[in-house]
Parts: C-alpha cells; structure tokens; sequence
C-alpha cells in the first residue's frame, strides 16, 4: 500500500488545516488507518485512527479539535485540525494497518504561527 499525503502548511493559532491521505488500493479493507506526528526533538505519537468499523481513537491533546474521516469511494482518509495550536506544528504522517503490516505515507509539514 503506498500512501500519499497532503495538505499541510502554515497556518495561524487559532486556525485550520485539512490534511488527506490517499493511498493506492482499496481502503474499505484496511484495518486502521491513522495520524501520526513527529515534533523536532520527539517521539512519533498518534494523533487520530479509525479502523474499517469507523471506531475512532485520539490522542487527548486532540480530542474535540481534530476529526478524522475515511471517504472509502475516494481511498483517501482525511484529518480536519481546527483550533490549531503551535504545539500541533509537527511533521504529520498517515499510517495504514493491512493484517499484519504497516505502511507509512511519506509525512507533510504542518507549523502553527503564534
């Protein structure tokens, strides 16, 4: 599974960002797919996933701002931010489970202005 992210850039505390991952077959049977990201210094952490049920999970420093959805007839997941704060600047990666094996998209930059 190859997966293509997109959507991120610079934007101002306070404001919004869509990030989308497309990925290169079917999603309707993939596990989990997921947010991920990465801030300079630190470990990688989950940010959102939703598995093929559509049971979400987010991290706690997200809940109630970020929502992740999967489009199944376009093979894209999406994560809307909103509220965005400058600790959400990081590099965010999505992130497929498919049985036993895990692929990674290849990151995209999200930097949040104070």
């Amino acid at each position: 599974v190859q997966l293509q992210a997109s959507g991120g850039g610079l934007v101002q505390a306070g404001g919004s960002l869509r990030l989308s991952c497309a990925a290169s077959r079917s999603i309707s049977s993939i596990n989990i797919m997921g947010w991920y990201r990465q801030a300079p210094g630190k470990q990688r952490e989950l940010v959102a996933a939703m598995n093929s049920g559509g049971t979400t999970n987010y991290a706690d420093s997200v809940k109630g701002r970020f929502t992740i959805s999967r489009d199944n007839a376009n093979d894209t997941v999406h994560l809307q931010m909103n509220s965005l704060k400058s600790e959400d600047t990081a590099v965010y990666y999505c992130n497929a489970l498919l049985r036993t094996s895990i692929y990674w998209g290849q990151g995209t930059l999200v930097t949040v202005s104070s």
